[in-house]
């Protein structure tokens, strides 16, 4: 018997494992202190676990511990590393490219930077929501001072060449940065190996607290330097100033030693459950995967689905009492227009407004991914029996 409602909305938030909770516990109560007060055993407590957690974090993704920036999570890392960069780079010059299907906290940033006087380029994407590397290249200028593309994407889960696109930034001496929310602790990153400059990270995409992320930043082979969009403190190096939240950076940090140690099985779940759920879905006449099926070129755990002749949001509401999921990301979620990111790849408004996006994780289940293929089968046929749409397409 599946116990309902199932949750298939990971790529939204995940659970907090419990060995996380565990390890936060002690420093609500016992070990309160601030990491900043330097002269007593209560703060040494406290900046001893924000070193232990800065070395956790900085080796899930191959860094060093010093280049490890704590923030409230990717929305605000995505801010300090873009403003942050233009604003201390402007002196060489003020243009920056990014991508059409970014997050919006990595849109809207550059948004604002071009009220500043910055020149941003948005490239487009393919039909698998993938750029191009010769239009990127192509788009360089004397003045570009930092590429941002996003390693996954959150709606459609295509992970982009990160390494080609690294080698085109070095070549031409840009700053490279990505926003790595949805593949830090799901696929293998590696800035060294990848060519990153910057990165952002939050805890709640990998099994730790909400509030909580964090911004690499290269020390050297170029030494990265950022202007703080927060002051008072000097915090951090003086990149991000505020009193630091002790529990959530030691879940953080605890979240990626259980990410690292568990990868290979969660990948080889989640995937074969996504592979399956997939499967069962596509069955549904006009029924069609958005984004890549090349298993190297997406996440494992991410599949977005749309479903013809369907209103997308009358499927979330017949579903939404049994089974939990979006139609896109969860920062947009509140806004009745069709997804951007399925725009981008050339999808027509009513494809892109009926599909799905289904997030895995460490804790689905296989009865209820049994589940959800019968539930969303049916609901699909339930609405169709009522559309006028489905009926003039089935009659031509």
């Amino acid at each position: 018997m599946v116990k309902l409602p199932i949750y298939l909305d990971y790529n939204s938030t995940t659970p907090c494992d419990p060995r996380v909770v565990e390890a936060m516990l002690p420093y609500f109560t016992r070990k309160f202190g601030n990491a900043a007060s330097r002269s007593h055993v209560f703060g040494w407590e406290g900046e001893e676990a924000v070193s232990q957690a800065r070395e956790q974090v900085a080796a899930l993704i191959g860094a060093e511990p010093e280049e490890i920036v704590f923030t409230s999570g990717a929305t605000e890392g995505d801010n300090l590393a873009l403003k942050g960069v233009f604003e201390l780079y402007r002196s060489k010059g003020n243009h920056i490219i990014t991508v059409a299907t970014e997050h919006k906290a990595v849109l809207d940033s550059c948004h604002h930077i071009e009220k500043l006087g910055g020149e941003v380029e948005f490239l487009p994407v393919d039909a698998e929501g993938l750029i191009d590397p010769a239009q990127l290249e192509a788009a360089i200028r004397p003045t570009t001072i930092l590429i941002a593309v996003m390693y996954a994407n959150n709606e459609i889960g295509v992970i982009q060449p990160i390494r080609t696109i690294s080698n085109i930034a070095r070549r031409h001496g840009v700053l490279f940065f990505t926003d790595a929310t949805q593949a830090v602790g799901k696929v293998p990153v590696n800035v060294q190996e990848d060519g990153i400059d910057l990165l952002a990270l939050s805890a709640h995409k990998l099994y730790g607290p909400k509030g909580i992320g964090a911004l690499y930043v290269r020390r050297r082979d170029p030494r990265v330097r950022l202007t703080a969009q927060m002051d008072g403190g000097g915090h951090e190096k003086g990149m991000r100033s505020g009193t630091l939240n002790v529990p959530a950076i030691v879940g953080l940090g605890k979240a990626c030693v259980l990410c690292a140690a568990e990868m290979k099985k969660d990948t080889a779940h989640v995937m074969a459950l996504r592979d399956q759920l997939e499967n069962g879905l596509l069955t549904i006449e006009g029924a069609r995967v958005n984004g890549s099926r090349d298993p190297q070129k997406r996440l494992p755990q991410t599949t977005n689905i749309s479903f013809s002749h369907i209103d997308g949001q009358a499927l979330l509401a017949g579903l939404g009492k049994d089974i939990a999921l979006s139609s896109g990301s969860a920062c947009t979620s509140a806004s009745m227009e069709p997804s951007y990111v399925l725009k981008a790849l050339g999808l027509a408004d009513d494809l892109a407004h009926s599909s799905l996006r289904l997030g895995l994780g460490r804790w689905t289940t296989q009865e209820e991914i049994d589940y959800a293929i019968r539930r969303i089968g049916d609901e699909v046929a339930r609405l169709r029996e009522k559309s006028i749409l489905w009926e003039t397409y089935k009659n031509i």
